[in-house]
């Protein structure tokens, strides 16, 4: 039997009031690594695939969209469906140009590791990826990535792919780890097996919202 939508919207927030303790310890999780602060009003993007876009909810309910309301930032949904490193890189010069970021928040390389891609390209997208946005002079935080491995296509879990910490440690980025990892381990919070639901986005960006803040790019 379907939930009437009255249901449906209750059921979202009791799940969402269950795991939002568990993805704000997710924040405090990420990488020392220090940004300067980035004032209300100002323009941030927000780089990567279906989960930057939204897919699975509406566009109102998208992660950048909730970031924007919860940080009071200009949040530009720069993520698009499919999309791997290699896309996410070529278009970042174009729009760094058009909307001068403060800000880029990195969260691409899910699709490169479900396509089974070359690791190493992943790599070297990513750090090419981040070295852009600084020299275009914004900071960056990069977001981190599950790794689909068998025990997570058994268990339900999901962890971090380990080299989103690593390149943020190379590159001196703070790094919101254990976000989508969390989220996407949740039935509650999914729209499919691969991407969110509305109270997952949100989640998410609660989850963000706490490494924003213990990194200093977001003041309390």
């Amino acid at each position: 039997m379907k939930l009437q939508p009255r249901r449906q919207v209750l059921a979202g927030a009791l799940a969402l009031a269950l795991v939002l303790p568990l993805l704000a310890a997710c924040g405090k999780r990420a990488t020392s690594a220090k940004g300067t602060a980035v004032p209300p009003g100002a323009t941030v993007l927000a780089l990567g695939d279906s989960l930057t876009f939204g897919t699975g909810a509406t566009p109102d309910t998208a992660y950048p969209t909730v970031l924007a309301r919860l940080s009071g930032w200009n949040v530009v949904n720069a993520g698009i469906p499919g999309h791997t490193s290699a896309q996410a890189l070529e278009r970042l010069p174009g729009l760094l140009a058009e909307h001068q970021p403060v800000l880029v928040i990195v969260s691409i390389g899910g699709n490169d590791l479900l396509r089974r891609q070359d690791e190493a390209a992943l790599r070297d997208n990513l750090r090419r990826t981040l070295t852009a946005v600084r020299e275009a002079g914004a900071q960056a935080l990069l977001v981190a990535v599950p790794r689909p491995t068998l025990a997570a296509r058994v268990t339900g879990s999901l962890d971090d792919h380990p080299l989103y910490a690593e390149i943020a440690s190379e590159a001196a980025v703070p790094l919101h780890a254990q976000g989508w990892s969390a989220v996407l381990a949740d039935e509650r919070l999914k729209s499919d097996a691969i991407h969110a639901n509305a109270a997952g986005y949100e989640a998410f960006a609660q989850g963000l919202l706490a490494t924003l803040q213990a990194s200093g790019l977001l003041s309390r």
